[in-house]
């Protein structure tokens, strides 16, 4: 009698079905509390729900049902004829080399091919703790001095290729990579310089963050391409690309001295006082105790600048790099394929977009682990 009487009166299900209930009554909860809550909220989500879904069976219709994927040769009437009905992705087989690529020799752009490989390689293996410390200067060193044999050539039976013939992906990728990568301990010095104790010090610092700060971009390699020569010797000319990595170096230090500044200032004092009883010195303190609170601290904002920066790399068409978005821009100079410039942005927009959601989703992991338990 007594486990007849403890026994549940209406026992759940066990097993599959249950689960699934579980599920769905999940989601039937998410909905009314999020888009079903009262009659406004329900008319206004129904609403919505209708235009999302008309744009995207437009979409399919235009990017998939309708659409052309390959022609022959530069015949391009089929999709002429489907103009504004079908998209035309045969654009892309036709010009992904030299969106790619630039104007790197046909016959050499497995080079810069590998060169990208590289890069992405690098990146991954920055991620992973295992490789932090000693092992991963290495690992940059070697890939950064891979990636300029390739590129460069000259040796090893490689033709020399100059800068003037690279383009595409890989100068994109060069720009971002080498000017986050100096000017992140830029940054960092000029942060802790904000916040010497030094007048001389301090005051420089503030100079050169509100100087390159209170100026666009663009000027800035403007100057890098026309003024910079100027103050070099007679006969002494550095490459455009070179001129414009000094400029975004310069840049993204003064950018992320602000973030990390901000992060150094979310240091509780205590901090500063425990590293000082410990006796250790200024730069210890610093490189050991406040930095990596500081930078754990300032995550969202330093992923944001990078992405920003990295797209800000298209800029350098003013100066005559034909970055990413340059190159794509040019392939459709040829009068069989400008009718299809939409096709060939969506195409490099989906490679911003691969290496931007990377960066993000990285730095949503680093805030986890970051995160106290």
């Amino acid at each position: 009698m007594t486990s007849l009487a403890s026994a549940p009166e209406n026992p759940l299900p066990l097993g599959r079905p249950q689960h699934r209930r579980t599920l769905a009554g999940r989601l039937i909860g998410w909905l009314r509390a999020n888009l079903f809550a009262s009659i406004p909220s329900s008319i206004i989500s129904l609403l919505l729900i209708a235009v999302l879904g008309k744009a995207l069976i437009s979409l399919v219709q235009w990017g998939y049902v309708n659409a052309i994927w390959i022609v022959s040769g530069d015949q391009t009437g089929p999709c002429r004829a489907l103009r504004g009905i079908g998209a035309c992705w045969a654009v892309i087989p036709e010009k992904y080399r030299f969106i790619l690529f630039g104007t790197y020799p046909f016959n050499e752009q497995w080079r810069p091919a590998l060169a990208t490989l590289t890069f992405i390689a690098l990146f991954y293996f920055s991620t992973r703790p295992s490789f932090w410390g000693r092992k991963l200067v290495l690992l940059w060193i070697g890939a950064l001095a891979l990636i300029g044999v390739l590129m460069w050539g000259g040796i090893f039976d490689l033709t020399y290729v100059s800068q003037d013939r690279w383009g595409g992906l890989p100068v994109t990728l060069i720009l971002a990579t080498f000017g986050l990568a100096f000017g992140f301990p830029l940054g960092i010095l000029v942060a802790l310089g904000r916040r010497s104790k030094l007048p001389a010090i301090r005051s420089l610092c503030v100079l050169y963050v509100e100087l390159i700060r209170g100026v666009p971009l663009i000027s800035l390699l403007f100057m890098a391409s026309v003024m910079f020569p100027l103050f070099m010797p007679d006969g002494v000319n550095i490459d455009k690309l070179l001129r414009a990595q000094i400029a975004f170096v310069l840049y993204a230090g003064a950018y992320l001295a602000e973030v990390i500044r901000g992060g150094l200032q979310a240091v509780p004092r205590g901090q500063y006082d425990a590293a000082d009883a410990l006796g250790l010195s200024y730069w210890k303190k610093n490189g050991l105790i406040i930095l990596p609170q500081a930078i754990r601290h300032v995550i969202p904002p330093l992923v944001n600048t990078f992405i920003a920066f990295f797209k800000d790399t298209s800029l350098v068409l003013i100066i005559g790099i034909f970055d990413l978005l340059t190159t794509a821009k040019t392939s459709i100079i040829d009068p069989a394929w400008q009718s299809f410039s939409v096709e060939v942005y969506i195409f490099v927009s989906l490679i911003y977009f691969a290496f931007c959601f990377a960066m993000s989703r990285y730095s949503r992991h680093l805030e986890a682990q970051a995160r106290p338990s």
